[in-house]
């Protein structure tokens, strides 16, 4: 088995691709051990290596969080413990564990601004998604009011130095040029 790495815009997150399916749908984001214990063998075995503080699942790709230690030692352990985990056979996810995280129930919005949703929803599934993706992360709509979209990043963007950039100059102005009664966009957690 050969796992390719990328990086990412964010220096404390490294893109992992192992070749092969990860997450079938949704994506999952752990952000301490106990979650990812309880809910996912590989996040788990990933937790238990020293300086990992972030895991994350999209459709064919592993970002990995660190602190403190340099990528030069930790990406070894990393790559070892990917394999391993494919190589056993176990599943990605326990069987009673979510593989995405909240969905709508997390969302707030008029309901007499379900069109315009609809339509940034669209916007952020077709245009952005995909390109933050490959940059090893994901964004979800999480809500609209008062001319202000709020979304939340996962994987490679929490955290990221230039997610500022990215929702303040990419997003906003994606958003506000398709659907005019956007007139700003902030990160929520």
């Amino acid at each position: 088995m050969f796992i390719q790495t990328e990086s990412t815009p964010n220096p404390a997150t490294l893109k992992f691709l192992p070749g092969k399916e990860v997450l079938r749908e949704g994506t999952a984001d752990f952000r301490n051990a106990e979650a990812a214990a309880e809910a996912s063998p590989l996040a788990g075995r990933l937790f238990d290596i020293p300086g990992v503080t972030g895991v994350f699942f999209g459709y064919d790709f592993i970002t990995v969080t660190k602190d403190g230690p340099d990528w030069q030692h930790l990406k070894p352990a990393i790559l070892g413990a990917i394999m391993e985990h494919f190589m056993s056979g176990a599943p990605v996810m326990a069987a009673a564990a979510p593989a995405t995280e909240a969905g709508d129930s997390g969302e707030f919005y008029d309901k007499a601004d379900e069109e315009l949703v609809l339509t940034i929803k669209e916007l952020l599934d077709t245009r952005v998604r995909p390109a933050v993706a490959q940059d090893g992360g994901d964004i979800t709509f999480r809500g609209f009011e008062n001319g202000t979209v709020f979304l939340h990043m996962k994987g490679a963007c929490a955290g990221c130095p230039s997610s500022t950039a990215t929702l303040k100059h990419g997003i906003q102005n994606l958003l506000r040029h398709f659907v005019p009664e956007v007139q700003q966009v902030e990160q929520v957690a």
